[in-house]
Order: C-alpha cells, then structure tokens, then sequence
C-alpha cells in the first residue's frame, strides 16, 4: 500500500491521480493515459549507455583529479630571491619571454645520502649543476647557458627568506656555493647580478631525480671517444655509444675527470650532450604526446624537484612543457660561460673578457645564439629584457667621486699601437688619472666595461669618450673599469638592430647534434 510523499511543508503530497497527467480521464483511479506513459520510459539500450556514459566520466575526472592531487603535492617550493628588489612587471608563464635557472643540488641527505656524508655538504648545499634556460616568447628557440661550478663571482647581500637572517656580500667566490648559506634564491640573485638579467624561475633537482627520469625515458645513449673508468664518480663506459641509465646516468652527469682534461669544462660538455640526447630521445618517442607517458615523467620530476613559488603549479607547469614541444632541436642552444683560468687562483675561473660580457648582452638584447644576425624575436610583453644596471644611460647629474682616484685601463684591442695613447689623453683631460694600458685580442666595437661599485664611473668615462650607453656593461672579472677599444672610431653610434659581436664559437652544440665526448687520456682503460 502506498503512503502519501510528504511535501516541503511537512504535509501530504498530492493523491497520484490528480495533477495534469489525470485530467486525460474522467475516472482519477485510473492514471495518466498510455500515450503519456510512454513518454516517460526510456529506452533500455539508451539507460545502459547513459550508464557506462556516467561511469567514464566519472573516472576521468576522478582520474584526473587523483593525479592533479598527486603531483602537485609532489612539489617542494622555495623563495625565487633573497631580498634582492624585482624591477620587471609579471609574467605571463603561457606567452611570455622566461628565463629558468635550473640547478642540481649536491645535498647528502634522504635518498641522496649514499653520495657521501652530511659534511659533504654545508647548509643548503652547493649546486652541483647550474644552467640557465632562456625560452624565447614566440616559441621558437631555447638557449641553455652553463656556469662552472669553479667560477668565481661577486655574491651579494642575501637574506635567508626561511629563518630572515642577512649574509654578508662576498667577493671572487665560487659560484656553485651562492646558495650555501641563503638558499636556492641567493643563487638566483647571484646569476642576475652576473648576467644583468632578471630570471624568473627556478627548478632545483637532486641526485635521485636524474636517476629516476633515465629509467623513465628507458635510458639515454652517450658517446666517449675511448673506453674509460672514473674511480670517483664511477662512470665506465666502453668506446663509443652506449645506453645509460640509473646509477650510469648519474656517474655520466657528475663525473668531473672523465672527460677532455678532467676539468669542468670537460664535464659541462658532457652534461650538455646528455641532456640533448634526452631531448632527442623524448621528441622522437613522441613522449609529450603520449599521456601515460607524460603522467610518469611528471610524477618522477615534481617528486625530486624544488621550484620557486610562481612555478609551483601542475598547470603551470604543464604550460611551460607544451611550450617546449614542438621546439626545432637544431634552434635549442647549448653555450657555456667563456672562461679563463683565475688570477687569483689558477685552479678557478674567472669570466673571459670581452667575450663573456658580450654573450651577457646578447642575452640581454633576446639574440638567437644560433644565428646572431637574426633580428630578435618580438615579445608579446613590453622589452624588459635588460636590467638597468646592464645598460646604463650617461648621467647629466654631477660626481660624487674623486675621479683622480678611480682605477681605469685602456685595452688595445683596435690593432693600431698609437690608439690607447689617445684614449689616455682624453681621459686625462677629463679628471681621470689612475690609468694603465693592456694588449687586448682584437675586436670590432669599442666598449666599456666596470666592476661591481663602478657603474657610475663607468657612465661617465663612456660619455667622455662618445661610447654609446649600450656598450657599458657589467663584468664580473674587471676591477674599476676597462674601456676595451676596437677597430670602430670611438665616438661612433651602433645600429640599435646591428649584429652582436660574439665569438664563432660560443655555441657548444644544438640539441640536434649528435656529439662524442672526448675521452680524459689519464683515465682511458684497454
């Protein structure tokens, strides 16, 4: 027997016969006419299907939702700075010009402490591997810049964003120690003071991730020209190419003697090879087009990765992939820093001028690294491309320095001997008196260079001297300042859209090249 529905107000609903349906009858016993009956029913195969419709998507967003959790709780995040001031406005990860320092820790501990002690490594660490990756706005090219861990530069003041404590500036430091003691985002603000950029990103991966991400991707292939064997990271390999993963992965990436002549250089190269291979290695396995596959890679990534807290995102993070993918290999640059052994320490380095200032700027100006005459790409977002203190303008306001005692030399890099003395004279008649000279190798412009402390200086000698303000530029390596001189007449003007004066080698390879490394002659094995 049926008991009347309640309605919302707690009282009996309607008898079943009445209603609209009913009025088909004379007699409210009957029911609603056949005709109206039918319309309700649904047909069986169309319920099963509604049903298995519901259960798929219910899955899919279930699924989705299970990984989405999942890999954004993966993520460890850390401050992109340490109290240096952002002058660039926001970004737009989708659309914009992005630069990422991407960094591998040395840390010893958790998973990684089969690599040695917690006395290997102080604090935060050091960074194992520091590369800079500059994606272009339209898409169409990357450069990956690498900065020896030997090289020495000027950190400045960093406050540790976790505990607040301030650090001190420190000069001719080894560079893969800049996050030591403030973090990851002293590091950063260490690259933007050497590069004159403003980075926007960073991804800190450590020792398991490498090893987790080549058992992934079902290994990488590496080529050495001789069979060899690095008693310290462990690496041995035989003649030729082989297939690398796990343990042989990582040996691959932090072997430091293997390689040339067992310095960094030699190591970088080797770290730029491998990762091309896996560049190539995910391109032609359609990887990034294969979902499961992609949700694996991910998974292995952001379990192993630190990122700054704009990054720190499963869809932003894909974003940044789907701007990778269809990148033509051939246009993804791999460059190191030029560098010479250091004065203060023959086994250190110090930037080599004027060549890695001019790779600095080049980067500042967004040049294609692989085609330098290229006009530079347009970015959607108004140019910040260059910080203020790497191109400078000459200021009208008076000195608040003693220029008797600012320390300025004059390198011949013009090819004609009479041409510093000129330089000098003028420079004299200006009120600037502590000058030398130095033989230079030859170049084409004419520029300013200055250390830290020195950009005002620097100002006023380039106006002096008729040097436009887009030749004065930052170099680590200069101690006061160094008007270097070229085959240009000084007092010229440069084309704002005139070729960049860099090296013809400065690129190292394209993640299209398939490259053998030279194998260390110290540690070749029969």
């Amino acid at each position: 027997m049926s008991r009347p529905r309640e309605d919302r107000a707690g009282g009996a609903g309607s008898p079943a016969g009445s209603g609209p349906a009913a009025r088909h009858t004379d007699d409210p016993a009957v029911g609603p006419a056949r005709h109206l009956g039918s319309v309700g029913r649904m047909p069986r195969w169309l319920k099963i299907g509604t049903a298995v419709v519901s259960i798929l998507l219910i899955g899919v967003i279930a699924f989705g939702a299970y990984w989405a959790i999942r890999l954004q709780s993966n993520i460890t995040k850390a401050s992109l700075g340490a109290g240096s001031d952002k002058t660039e406005s926001a970004l737009d990860n989708s659309r914009d010009r992005m630069q990422i320092l991407i960094l591998g820790s040395d840390t010893r501990d958790g998973k990684n402490s089969q690599y040695g002690g917690a006395d290997d490594s102080t604090g935060y660490g050091h960074s194992d591997v520091m590369m800079l990756m500059d994606i272009s706005a339209d898409n169409k090219r990357v450069n990956v810049v690498s900065f020896p861990r030997d090289l020495l530069v000027d950190i400045p003041k960093c406050i540790d964003q976790k505990t607040k404590q301030a650090f001190p500036a420190q000069k001719d430091v080894m560079i893969n120690a800049a996050m030591s003691e403030a973090g990851i985002g002293c590091a950063v603000d260490t690259v933007n003071k050497l590069t004159g950029l403003e980075i926007d990103h960073f991804m800190m991966a450590d020792f398991n991730s490498v090893k987790e991400l080549s058992n992934t991707v079902g290994g990488v292939d590496v080529c050495i020209s001789d069979a060899v064997y690095d008693p310290d990271s462990g690496l041995r390999l035989p003649k030729g190419t082989s297939k690398v993963e796990g343990e042989q992965a990582l040996a691959f990436l932090r072997a430091r003697h293997a390689f040339a002549d067992g310095g960094d250089l030699g190591r970088i190269r080797a770290q730029q090879a491998f990762l091309s291979s896996l560049v190539r290695k995910i391109r032609d396995d359609g990887t990034l087009g294969n979902p499961a596959k992609t949700l694996q890679i991910a998974d292995v990534v952001t379990r192993n990765l630190t990122i700054d807290e704009g990054l720190a995102s499963v869809p932003t993070l894909l974003t940044v992939a789907n701007r990778l993918k269809n990148i033509d290999v051939s246009k993804v640059a791999f460059v190191a820093v030029p560098t010479v052994p250091a004065v203060s320490d023959v086994n250190r380095l110090e930037p080599a001028e004027p060549a890695a200032s001019q790779l600095f700027a080049a980067m500042r100006k967004d040049i294609d690294l692989t085609d330098p005459t290229a006009t530079p790409s347009p970015s959607v977002s108004p140019d910040v491309s260059a910080a203020p203190s790497a191109e400078p303008t000459p200021s009208e306001v008076a000195t608040t320095y003693d220029k008797a005692v600012q320390p300025v030399t004059v390198a011949n890099g013009s090819g004609v001997p009479a041409r510093p003395q000129e330089i000098i004279q003028t420079l004299t008649a200006g009120g600037f008196t502590q000058l030398a000279r130095l033989a230079a190798p030859p170049v084409a412009a004419t520029a300013v260079y200055f250390g830290a402390g020195y950009d005002a200086v620097a100002r006023d000698v380039a106006a002096l001297l008729g040097i436009p303000a887009a030749r004065v530029l930052p170099a680590a390596g200069v101690n006061g300042v160094q008007v270097y001189l070229g085959s240009d007449p000084v007092g010229g003007t440069a084309s704002k859209d005139a070729a960049v004066d860099l090296p013809s080698d400065i690129v190292n390879q394209t993640a299209g090249d398939v490259v053998c490394q030279q194998a260390n002659p110290a540690l070749i094995t029969p």
